[in-house]
């Protein structure tokens, strides 16, 4: 019994997970319009201080999670040694 309910939880996990990948990026995003049209109309310099912009505020946290998990993966073990 345990071991169809670990199946259909492992299905629908794998489901959702598909769905997520197989969806529009659309779906993802905020579509501002005043954003956008702020965008469109200003020169190419702007234009790229926007792209350096989003580097700047991606990058820290990307870094910080992979701190995380890198940690979280060198004591995984740290418990389990009796």
């Amino acid at each position: 019994m345990l071991r169809i309910i670990r199946n259909s939880s492992m299905l629908r996990r794998s489901a959702g997970l598909l769905a997520i990948l197989f969806s529009p990026g659309v779906l993802f995003a905020q579509n501002c319009a005043l954003c956008y049209t702020q965008a469109a109309g200003s020169g190419s310099h702007m234009i790229q201080a926007l792209r350096s912009g989003i580097v700047v505020l991606v990058i820290p946290p990307m870094l910080i999670c992979l701190g995380i998990g890198l940690m979280a993966y060198k004591k995984r073990n740290q418990f389990n040694e009796d």
